[in-house]
């Protein structure tokens, strides 16, 4: 997989015609060219990670997992995704929380006193 996405690199007929005799497969060849390759233009090589599973239950043959790195949101760095949680400081007076705390404690109250009317 590794060659086919160093040519995809390369958005010319003669790569892609390369890369179409080696997955004979039109839409993968469309996304390999509109998809894969614009994310890993600037990378130099190392498209791909394998996670070794163990083995399988049934005729103990190993298993892996193939993924191309820069795709899988867990385990990306880049801020391109927009999922990064933003980070606020809290402060230890503990005033924020101790007033909301008490007014839920007090509204309990009042709506259990019978009101005269």
């Amino acid at each position: 997989m590794e060659p086919l996405i160093t040519k995809s690199k390369e958005d010319t007929t003669h790569s892609r015609r390369t890369v179409f005799s080696m997955l004979q497969n039109k839409e993968a060849t469309a996304a390999l060219f509109r998809e894969v390759a614009p994310k890993v233009a600037d990378r130099p090589g190392g498209y791909t990670r394998i996670i070794k599973l163990g083995t399988r239950l049934g005729d103990a043959a190993e298993m892996a997992l193939i993924e191309l790195v820069d795709f899988n949101p867990t385990y990306s760095r880049s801020k391109a995704t927009g999922t990064e949680a933003k980070k606020t400081r809290r402060s230890r007076r503990g005033t924020g929380s101790a007033k909301v705390a008490g007014e839920q404690a007090e509204a309990p109250a009042d709506s259990e006193a019978p009101k005269a009317e």
